[in-house]
């Protein structure tokens, strides 16, 4: 079966690949593109986010990482979902945890990970309470009210996942002294080192969107 994987960033996401392949299996081959494929360093800073805009962060295929506004990639993401069907995927991720508009089409199922969370979360945090890390400090607000009205109480703290993994060792003090029920991981970018270093680091039950998002495909193919 071909499954079809689009990252906001650039293709192909082998960091990614590398914890998600062994969970699709073997019967499963992996086409991917990006939204950001193609374009050069000086294109790159055109997309720069300004005050107000929603904040992506991603990586590029020379393995550093990007901040852009949403808005600018919205018909770019459409095409990789194009190419994608037209290369025969059956069904396609979205390796990005960011909210999307209902604009962008898809002619097979297109499985956005903030939806699966939007599930998973109120179930695994009965108090509502919970933990958020993000790659960048500016998506502290937009984060916060991405969600209000599905849980309690949200705690947002930053650590990129483009960089090594002092970031994550930093923020896991701040997270320790948190009373939350579940922390999340909130960028695909993260790894399972990192979610393995952070449970070891904090005590608490972690969900990492790149595994959740991949044994969702695994549990409809099987």
């Amino acid at each position: 079966m071909k499954v079809g994987a689009i990252t906001v960033g650039q293709a192909p996401r082998v960091d990614v690949t590398k914890d998600i392949l062994p969970i699709l299996g073997e019967n499963i081959e992996l086409i991917q593109a990006g939204a950001l494929d193609g374009m050069s360093k000086e294109e790159l800073k055109g997309i720069e986010p300004q005050e107000g805009d929603y904040v992506l962060v991603s990586r590029l295929r020379d393995g550093s990482s990007v901040r852009f506004a949403e808005r600018h990639i919205l018909p770019r993401l459409q095409a990789a979902i194009d190419k994608l069907t037209a290369e025969g995927a059956e069904l396609i991720l979205m390796l990005c945890t960011g909210e999307f508009p209902p604009e962008l089409r898809a002619e097979v199922p297109l499985l956005y990970p903030c939806r699966l969370l939007d599930g998973i979360v109120p179930a695994v945090a009965p108090r509502g309470r919970i933990g958020v890390v993000v790659p960048d400090i500016s998506q502290k607000e937009q984060n916060i009210r991405r969600w209000d009205g599905i849980v309690s109480e949200v705690t947002v703290a930053a650590a990129s996942p483009y960089a090594d993994m002092a970031g994550i060792k930093a923020v896991a003090g701040e997270l320790r002294a948190l009373d939350v029920d579940v922390l999340i991981l909130d960028c695909i970018g993260y790894t399972q080192e990192m979610k393995e270093l952070l449970r070891k680091e904090t005590g608490k039950k972690i969900l990492l969107p790149r595994t959740v998002l991949a044994r969702v495909v695994r549990e409809l193919v099987d």
